[in-house]
């Protein structure tokens, strides 16, 4: 079996547990800034068939892309603490606010630079978004076959990959040519953790917006020079030969109205034993206030 060329797109998102009133700007956009942040679950699921595949089959690279703003390199280095070969971070203030649209376009324009690839993996659906629509737009753009809802590789050939779906009603297990683009369901194996001799390794790993900020320390400067691997690559609009009409909000038809933090809380709570009545009881009154039923 022939080494494979494997491209995980991951996004940092803002952990939907803490959002509170300033978490949207008056313009409709995510106050990212204001937001703690954590990698898309979906996409370390993802991540974690890439290196599964990488571990069956030698000499195969990962290579992790996201797209944010700087701090967004965070999931890069991640990526590399967990076994990632390579990472690229596509970040510039003109790609701000990017509805699934925009985010696919940036997205491919990317993978197009980056060049030869087989597969393309990347979590199912983002949490601040819900949308599930970015991975197969960018399998659309890009021209080439897609397998959503997928939680098991169950065999790769030489230009084929068989994987099994996970579908509300059973699961189903398909095949397709490669290249081909996957979204991986929540069902899938979690990632592994990081490896320690991996975050020795990379620890020091930064953008080159990161290591010209104010306060960056001679050391880290003198160890990108002599360790070249440690420097994230950072694409920009020029980088990538992106349209300014097609990124951002200029290329987003979609624009969000609000966002609510929601929180259900019980106005009462009743006791019930294992008898039949109780459970008949409750069961009632359950469809009586259209719970069920």
């Amino acid at each position: 079996m022939r080494a494979l060329k494997i491209v995980v797109l991951a996004k940092q998102v803002p952990d939907t547990r803490h959002v509170g009133p300033d978490a949207m700007r008056p313009d409709g956009t995510v106050n990212r800034p204001k937001l703690q942040t954590v990698f898309n679950p979906d996409d370390l699921h993802a991540l974690e068939l890439a290196l599964h595949i990488k571990d069956q089959i030698p000499e195969t690279k990962v290579t992790v892309l996201t797209m944010g703003p700087k701090r967004a390199a965070d999931i890069i280095r991640e990526g590399y603490y967990r076994g990632a070969d390579y990472g690229v971070m596509i970040s510039d203030k003109r790609f701000g606010g990017a509805d699934t649209l925009a985010t696919s376009y940036t997205l491919v324009k990317a993978i197009q630079k980056l060049g030869d690839f087989d597969l393309i993996l990347g979590g199912r659906q983002a949490i601040d978004g819900d949308t599930a629509q970015v991975g197969p737009q960018c399998a659309d753009k890009l021209k080439i076959p897609q397998i959503t809802y997928v939680d098991q590789i169950v065999e790769i050939k030489d230009d084929e990959i068989i994987a099994r779906r996970r579908l509300e009603k059973g699961v189903e297990t398909v095949s397709s040519p490669m290249p081909c683009l996957m979204t991986v369901h929540g069902s899938a194996p979690a990632c592994r953790s990081r490896h320690a001799k991996r975050v020795m390794k990379y620890k020091y790993a930064r953008t080159s917006t990161e290591l010209n900020s104010k306060g960056t320390e001679d050391f880290l400067i003198d160890l990108h020079k002599k360790r070249s691997y440690l420097t994230i690559p950072e694409w920009s609009v020029e980088d990538i030969g992106a349209e300014m009409e097609k990124i951002g909000l200029s290329g987003s038809p979609t624009k969000v109205k609000s966002v609510e933090s929601i929180v259900l809380t019980a106005k009462e709570s009743k006791q019930l034993s294992e008898d039949d009545a109780d459970i008949e009881m409750m069961i009632q009154e359950l469809i009586e206030k259209h719970t069920i039923g």
